[in-house]
């Protein structure tokens, strides 16, 4: 069953807004953001370097996801982020148990995209 053009762009923006607020609120409001990384990411640099590394990896999949250019990678991409955030944070599942049903998203948005990818090799 293929989705609809529409299904495609609502998911694809969906999933832009969900990695690009993160890293554009952390530039104003760091120290909400840096408690969400596992103990064992934090100390290798300044937990600021880290965030912003972070966020700007962010912001490259979701302008990724909005140009929509091979968009199965980063859906694939942003579906293993969003689990791996829950998993390595799993304390906070109260909080992150929605990145599970974002990851949900984004896995469908792969999944969609998987056949146009076959297609492309």
């Amino acid at each position: 069953m293929n989705m609809s053009r529409w299904s495609i762009i609502t998911l694809r923006c969906g999933i832009a807004f969900t990695f690009l607020y993160p890293p554009i609120d952390a530039f104003f409001n760091p120290f909400s953001w840096i408690g969400y990384f596992p103990t064992f990411l934090r100390g290798f640099v300044p937990d600021l370097v880290l965030l912003h590394s972070f966020g700007a990896v962010e912001i490259v999949i979701a302008i990724w996801i909005l140009i929509g250019w091979r968009i199965f990678w980063p859906a694939v991409l942003a579906t293993l982020m969003l689990l791996s955030i829950v998993v390595f944070d799993f304390r906070d599942f109260e909080v992150l148990f929605r990145d599970l049903a974002l990851a949900a998203a984004a896995l469908s948005l792969a999944l969609a995209e998987y056949p146009r990818q076959k297609q492309l090799q």
